[in-house]
């Protein structure tokens, strides 16, 4: 009474190895993110079927969810949270008036029609061809919730339900096939396609890369780089790529953006989506639009913002409704991300201004720089405005002068400086409690005075670009790279910079170096 299931796994053909002195890292267990699980559900089953918004979240680590996703476990909550979502869900597909089933069961219950439709809908939500026994046991769950409530639909929505709180959904699992007689496992092709669509897309495989595992096809590099080309060209890429860049600038955080509204008065609760919408259209003009270096995200003057956005930067408004290109003026002092909204609020106190939160930012996120956890106990309040230390500049210089606060601070705050021109919610100024403010400041060895000049010597900073490759890999593998990483992030950084520093060529070396597809058993 079955359906037949489909193929059984292609085993992998040869691959080229990394260099030498190359050693993978043991598979994960990557659980998805809010975004990955939003973009699945509407993949799948449509737009018009809305996920709970309550489901764990995934903690950052290494400044990244992605990590996050690999790293951590689910609270007994978490997995409540898991099941009243699955029942939510199902529920709406079912709904009468969807008509989702596609074939017309013969009576309250019918193995032969949920078979059917529990097949095709597993191999998208599982991403992979379901074994016998596991269509069977979901086929007898459905059969008995059938029988028990005296419905057939009913019943197929504890079945359903149960497909979606199925660790094959929610998660993804790296395991692989044994390569020759070392602890080498090559990810087979069904969990390549996964990596692949959840790093590009942000969400499941579809129909043809699966079809493209089925095949054996990731297998071969040639075919590979038509898939991973496919996608590239594919409108979802925009979709993943705007997932990359709000996981590494924070931009979810922007949800709970909070600044006192008796200081700001342009603040209210569309700021912070608002800004998170600025910054990823930017991302998307560079990325897509114009295929430009990804360094133009320092420097740029284009930007997209609504009548909410223009108003805190006190420009006209380009559009009477949602969002428009704007141009801004040298004399604004703002280019690229570090005069959006986005960077200047997020990376700011309630009140005030922080140069420690911004340059941790700009030292962290953009540069990949590492800073020290402070020592235990240490006094990291600032002092208030005085009669000569009027500016956030006078008044952190204890820190830097200060041995237990310098090793950290000396690595953040003359960055954060570099753009006290901008209040806690982004609004430019030349005072500071009405002193003038110095924004000037160094990096890689270039003097910069003014915000522009920062961006300018940050995208000129071979750092800035090296870091977007190290993050995209973390981003792609769940983890911080390792010692034996260095020669394969070598090979893609000099993909990256061969291409003029495009995005979209970073995320194609990236996804075709034969480490993507190798991890080990073991555990570290």
């Amino acid at each position: 009474m079955l359906a037949a299931c489909e193929g059984e796994i292609d085993e992998p053909t040869a691959q080229p190895a990394p260099t030498a002195d190359y050693a993978p890292s043991p598979g994960r267990l990557h659980r998805l993110t809010s975004s990955q699980y939003r973009h699945a559900i509407a993949d799948v089953f449509g737009d018009d079927i809305v996920p709970p918004p309550q489901l764990e979240p995934v903690r950052r680590i290494d400044g990244l969810a992605a990590i996050g996703a690999a790293t951590g476990s689910i609270s007994s909550r978490g997995v409540e949270q898991y099941e009243e979502a699955a029942f939510s869900i199902a529920e709406q597909v079912l709904a009468p008036e969807r008509a989702s089933v596609p074939c017309a069961p013969t009576g309250v219950t019918d193995d032969a029609c949920t078979a059917s439709y529990l097949q095709r809908l597993a191999r998208r939500l599982w991403r992979r061809p379901i074994h016998r026994d596991e269509l069977a046991q979901l086929v007898d769950i459905a059969h008995r919730a059938s029988t028990t409530l005296d419905s057939y639909r009913e019943g197929l929505t504890y079945a359903l339900a149960a497909l979606l709180q199925s660790p094959h959904f929610l998660f993804r699992a790296e395991i692989g096939h044994i390569e020759d007689t070392s602890d080498w496992r090559r990810l087979d092709a069904f969990e390549v396609a996964e990596r692949l669509s959840f790093f590009l897309w942000d969400t499941l495989p579809d129909d043809a890369l699966l079809d493209a595992a089925a095949r054996g096809d990731l297998t071969d590099r040639d075919a590979l780089a038509e898939q991973v080309d496919r996608m590239l060209a594919d409108q979802r890429s925009h979709q993943g790529v705007r997932a990359i860049f709000t996981d590494m600038f924070e931009l979810d955080a922007l949800d709970a953006l909070r600044k006192d509204p008796t200081v700001f008065a342009h603040m209210s609760p569309e700021v912070g989506p608002s800004a998170r919408e600025e910054t990823l259209r930017v991302v998307e003009y560079i990325v897509f639009d114009r295929e430009a270096d990804y360094r133009e995200i320092f420097t740029t003057p284009t930007t997209f913002i609504n009548r909410k956005l223009a108003s805190i930067y006190g420009v006209p408004a380009p559009a009477r409704e949602g969002f428009a290109r704007y141009e801004h003026e040298p004399s604004s002092q703002r280019s690229g991300i570090l005069g959006h909204v986005s960077t200047l609020a997020l990376h700011s106190h309630v009140t005030a201004s922080s140069a420690t939160l911004r340059g941790a930012f700009v030292r962290r996120t953009l540069l990949c720089g590492d800073i020290p956890a402070p020592p235990a106990d240490v006094d990291t309040s600032i002092p208030e405005p005085l009669p000569g230390a009027a500016t956030l500049r006078d008044r952190v210089r204890r820190h830097l002068e200060d041995p237990s606060c310098a090793g950290c601070h000396a690595r953040m705050d003359p960055l954060g400086l570099g753009l006290e021109n901008f209040d806690s919610l982004g609004r430019f100024r030349t005072t500071d409690n009405g002193a003038p403010i110095d924004a000037s400041g160094t990096i890689g060895g270039v003097f910069y005075e003014t915000p522009l000049e920062m961006g300018r010597a940050l995208a000129g900073d071979a750092s800035a670009a090296h870091c977007l490759t190290l993050t995209l890999h973390r981003y792609a593998t769940g983890r911080r790279e390792t010692s034996t990483d260095g020669a394969p992030i070598a090979e893609i950084d000099a993909e990256f910079a061969d291409s003029g520093y495009r995005v979209l060529a970073l995320l194609r070396a990236i996804a075709l170096h034969p480490s993507f597809q190798l991890v080990t058993g073991g555990q570290r």
